[in-house]
């Protein structure tokens, strides 16, 4: 179950834990523009391959402009957006994407598998990630990997996300880790 794992690294602390894990991937999200040269070379150093989110990079905008100035300049194994126009610039790039949807109702599943269609990334992560249905449902309509993420914080629910068809789950619950 562990391989299915990938960390979600939200701060300072978890980034400390991370290091001290075998772990050889993970996502970076809430982080300052000014901080993330440092990350990066210190992931980079330990071996670790690291998805950014974009969209919740602090003191940068959250657009296709940035999406290219991240990937020039830090490299990171792929790109994590909602945005449509961010997951195609880093596909664009040669960089993995990762499309990240919330499903909070009927409507939102239909709207982002119509969207996942179009876009076409490399994986979806699907919000919440207890949502085994969608999981399920966007696997098979896409053929597009599932990420799972968010309120998941045992293991019956990592089983139970991989059990519905996702490839990872993203936690920062680092007892999971």
């Amino acid at each position: 179950m562990k391989e299915n794992i990938l960390p979600a690294i939200r701060n300072m602390r978890d980034l400390e834990r991370l290091t001290k894990t075998d772990y050889k991937a993970c996502v970076l999200l809430d982080m300052h523009i000014g901080h993330l040269k440092s990350i990066m070379e210190l992931l980079k150093r330990q071996g670790i391959a690291c998805y950014i989110h974009i969209d919740l990079i602090k003191g940068l905008s959250h657009d296709e402009f940035a999406c290219e100035y991240i990937i020039q300049q830090y490299k990171p194994k792929g790109i994590v957006s909602t945005k449509t126009k961010v997951i195609r610039k880093a596909k664009s790039l040669n960089t993995l994407t990762i499309f990240r949807v919330f499903i909070i109702d009927s409507q939102a599943l239909t709207r982002s598998i119509e969207l996942i269609k179009k876009v076409e990334p490399d994986f979806v992560e699907v919000l919440p990630g207890i949502a085994s249905k969608a999981v399920n449902q966007i696997q098979k309509e896409t053929s597009t990997p599932v990420i799972a993420g968010g309120l998941i914080n045992d293991e019956n629910e990592v089983q139970e996300a991989v059990s519905s068809g996702a490839k990872y789950v993203t936690t920062s619950y680092q007892k999971l880790w």
